[in-house]
């Protein structure tokens, strides 16, 4: 091959990698919290639950190796370690997405956090093209030519890209989110996505049955629509064995909420009742209260007093954990907030935070922080509450 189609060749590759790697890596590092609960589900799956406790600060250094990579990719620094920094993560990449495909064991590797959704398979598809790029790159990694071939010049702006990198992720882990991808941002009117919308269908299943015959002991599976059409039912000579098994035949529509159950210490369910309440109500989201912010709890407590006490606003407290921990906290603390309770995955979807909290008004989530950016009373008066009091 000459040199000339080695030099398009390798330019093509380097451009498509490397704006997909700071694209990818940018995209998670917007929410590097939820792309460490993606690496939880693949810790449980090799066993390696140590890495939990790290699992955020893992996904940091991921998102930040993908932008430094793509970006220094592009303007060619440091050639022959890029090409080897792109092949292993891309191997790795790929075994992860194979891995997940095959044995469907994660249903999404959140390559492009939640903004785009993939499945295993495309993702793996997604993964094999880079790695035919990749390996374009690492055989012609001698090639590789630096836009700026001083050595000083491309120290500096390395650290800076790293720094850069780095920064963005460490930035929305203490705080939130620059864009919200999820179904409990800021405008959403919760209730419309908890239902189906007229004429949208949802899943369809079709239901198998295994059946017997008494007499010659054959065995055959039949669908739930063909055992009535045929009125296997009524034929005596048949009986089902086993427990019917469950087939999805087509994808429907996916509610964006489908999991969000809000009970209380008795089991009540109380979901309706909380999320569409008509008046102003502060949901204080503490996932895991054996790992949330104490302090950050006890200010918020304060707020909701002046709160409870300037306009009788109702406050509750949502958490996955046992009730006993949250009994032993609310009384550590004093909180003021009723307790209920609901399932780790849609609170940890709700706010990035622990303790996060929502202002929300009949079923609309008006506004929402992370405990380190949360406003004080003063303010959430002057913006919100002392104006919807003088409306009323």
């Amino acid at each position: 091959m000459n040199s000339t189609r080695i030099n398009y060749f390798l330019g093509f590759s380097r451009i498509v990698t490397g704006l997909l790697f700071i694209f990818s890596g940018l995209i998670k590092a917007n929410d590097p919290t939820g792309f460490g609960y993606k690496l939880e589900e693949y810790f449980h799956v090799f066993g390696t639950h140590f890495l939990n406790d790290y699992s955020v600060a893992i996904a940091v250094v991921i998102c930040g190796l993908e932008v430094l990579l793509g970006a220094l990719l592009l303007l060619g620094f440091w050639g022959r370690t890029v090409a080897w920094g792109l092949l292993l993560l891309i191997l790795f990449f790929t075994f992860l997405t194979f891995y997940s495909a095959f044995f469907e064991v994660v249903t999404s590797c959140g390559c492009f956090g939640d903004a785009i959704p993939l499945t295993p398979w495309q993702s793996f598809g997604k993964d094999l093209v880079l790695l035919a790029l990749i390996l374009v790159i690492f055989v012609n990694r001698k090639h590789i030519r630096p836009l700026v071939k001083d050595g000083y010049t491309q120290s500096i702006v390395t650290v800076a890209l790293a720094v850069v990198s780095l920064g963005i992720g460490i930035y929305t882990v203490n705080f939130l989110p620059f864009i919200d991808f999820l179904p409990y941002k800021k405008g959403n009117h919760l209730p419309s996505l908890m239902t189906l919308p007229e004429g949208a269908e949802g899943d369809q299943y079709e239901v198998i049955y295994t059946l017997k015959n008494k007499t010659s002991g054959e065995e055959k599976k039949v669908s739930d629509k063909v055992y009535l059409a045929e009125e296997l039912w009524k034929d005596e000579n048949w009986e089902i064995v086993g427990d019917p098994e469950s087939k999805l035949v087509k994808k429907g529509y996916q509610v964006p909420i489908p999991d969000l159950l809000i009970t209380d210490a008795n089991g009540d369910d109380f979901t309706k009742e909380l999320i569409e309440n008509p008046y102003y109500n502060l949901i204080v989201v503490a996932w895991d209260l054996d790992k949330a912010n104490l302090e950050a709890l006890r200010q918020i407590n304060a707020l909701v007093m002046n709160a409870a006490e300037a306009y009788n606003i109702r406050s509750v407290l949502l958490t996955s954990s046992s009730t006993q921990a949250a009994e032993q906290v609310s009384s550590e603390l004093n909180l003021l907030l009723e307790t209920f309770y609901a399932d780790a995955v849609p609170l940890k979807s709700m706010v990035r935070a622990n303790p996060g909290v929502l202002l929300m008004q009949n079923g609309t989530v008006v506004d929402k922080w992370h405990y380190r950016t949360l406003p004080d009373f003063d303010t959430l008066d002057n913006r919100y509450f002392s104006k919807a009091y003088e409306n009323e």
